[in-house]
């Protein structure tokens, strides 16, 4: 098996991981309505629950992307599969509020784990000519994630109850777990001789990357688009439950079929077009970061505006590709910059300050219900994707750590 035959498997089998992050973390909001009314919770309440998640896991993610840098990222990957699966597991069987936002910060300790060293791995094992697309297409498994917890979770909850969700889905977490280690813990990392001499504390990557003012730039503008992004994958049912008098089912579908079958195939795109320019232009991937965020955004508004529903319809679709041209080079971007000693670190400050901004206006969007309602929520939260677009013009180019080729492709273990 060639090395580039073992680097496409890897993304594939890694693929599957993230599926099961996203679907683990995601279908909970697909049933708030019965988990509302079983726990006796208020809208606030609600919010909590998506925003502890995302500030436990945002808080401990600079620490997770540290490890991935100084330990085997392949371990790592798969310990925070199994545990992660677990508590999934765990939470179909609580009683209280207090319970479940136990079962959330677990959650987030777990999974936070996982993004930093898998990015960090897969950007190893995959140079400028093919990073946007496999990249991209791990990161379409967020997409799939979030589209079969809508829909997967809505319809098993209408039938079998909520809690049968979380018992099914962490029992799969755990056999594909077995399936998962025997290919990813054969997986190395590449160790540069910088590598395998130089023991950076974690205040002094931290610090290292804090300098870089790309770097910060970049960091700030994920941490803003992610509320849009969040807002979404949070509100989006019980908005349209709400508004458009759909079941469970039908809400989880909506919220999540158009959008994110839609986002794979602007991934898919943006992966190639952003690959490709990439070879002319060091801002090739930018660019096309900067025409995803600029489409999106008026649609994302236009999704808390509507209250026709072929309109609504209409806007998750373009929404949706915009989104897709973003996520797809987030990473490679980030990688122009970054050092490959420090990009499991660098990931990890990336999902922190998103995490830590989603997760407040998350939880804010629990009290605008009462009085912008979730749409004024939707619109805010586009109004700044629109501006992040704009920001990221600002980002300036020269010979970085992929242009000076601190990593190229290496010999697969």
């Amino acid at each position: 098996m060639t090395a580039r035959t073992r680097a496409w498997i890897l993304v594939a089998v890694l693929w599957v991981v993230f599926t099961l992050n996203y679907l683990d973390r995601q279908v909970i909001f697909s049933i708030f309505p019965p988990l509302k009314k079983d726990l006796n919770l208020t809208d606030y309440e609600l919010g909590l629950i998506g925003a502890v998640f995302l500030w436990v896991y945002g808080f401990l993610s600079p620490f997770a992307g540290y490890l991935g840098d100084r330990f085997s990222r392949s371990k790592i990957i798969v310990f925070s599969l199994v545990v992660w699966s677990l508590v999934t597991w765990l939470t179909g069987y609580v009683r209280s509020f207090g319970e479940l936002i136990l079962a959330r910060g677990l959650m987030g300790i777990s999974e936070a784990a996982y993004l930093p060293a898998a990015v960090a791995l897969l950007a190893d094992h995959h140079d400028n000519k093919t990073r946007s697309r496999a990249i991209g297409m791990h990161q379409s498994g967020i997409y799939v994630g979030i589209l079969l917890g809508g829909v997967g979770g809505g319809w098993i909850a209408d039938r079998y109850g909520w809690r049968s969700v979380f018992t099914f889905l962490g029992l799969a977490g755990v056999v594909y777990a077995v399936f998962a280690a025997r290919f990813v813990l054969r997986t190395g990392q590449y160790h540069t001789p910088q590598r395998l001499t130089e023991r950076l504390s974690m205040w002094s990557a931290l610090k290292e990357l804090l300098g870089i003012r790309n770097f910060v730039i970049l960091c700030s503008i994920n941490a803003v688009t992610s509320i849009g992004w969040w807002m979404v994958f949070n509100w989006l049912p019980t908005h349209l439950y709400e508004r458009f008098k759909l079941t469970l089912t039908d809400a989880g579908f909506t919220a999540t079929f158009y959008l994110q079958v839609v986002g794979i195939f602007g991934i898919l795109v943006g992966g190639v077009i952003a690959d490709r320019w990439s070879l002319v232009s060091p801002r090739g991937r930018l660019l096309v970061q900067v025409i995803g965020l600029l489409s999106a955004a008026p649609f994302l508004f236009v999704i808390g505006q509507t209250h026709s529903y072929p309109i609504l319809i209409a806007s998750l679709i373009l929404c949706g590709a915009g989104r897709g041209f973003f996520d797809c080079n987030t990473v490679p971007v980030m990688c122009q910059f970054v050092r490959p000693e420090l990009r499991s670190t660098a990931w990890g400050m990336y999902t922190c300050m998103s995490c830590l901004c989603a997760g407040a206006f998350v939880a804010l969007a629990g009290k605008f219900k009462e009085t912008l309602g979730l749409g004024g929520a939707f619109q805010i939260a586009a109004g700044l994707v629109f501006l992040c677009g704009l920001s990221l013009l600002t980002v300036r180019f020269g010979s970085g750590p992929e242009d000076s080729g601190a990593l190229s492709r290496a010999k697969l273990p």
